[in-house]
């Protein structure tokens, strides 16, 4: 297997109003990070798009916390390829 590396990047103040909107959520929560190698001097870093937690739930009240969540994310990604 090629080098692959799982991130935990939760974000505890968004978790705890995302679970205070639904329970069930932290089966949802966009947690992980994923870094692997595809090919010599290539990496990837895919991460779980946060509006899932909306789309899958079908709770409109999660959106603000998946936009800030995403917001955040991004930027962190971002970071990577500078």
């Amino acid at each position: 297997m090629e080098d692959y590396l799982i991130l935990g990047a939760c974000n505890p103040p968004l978790a705890h109003l995302a679970l205070d909107t639904d329970r069930g959520i932290g089966l949802l929560l966009p947690c992980n990070v994923i870094v692997r190698t595809d090919g010599p001097g290539h990496t990837l870093a895919p991460a779980l798009d946060p509006q899932v937690m909306v789309q899958v739930t079908g709770r409109s009240e999660l959106k603000e916390v998946a936009d800030e969540a995403s917001t955040r994310l991004r930027a962190a990604l971002d970071t990577l390829a500078e």
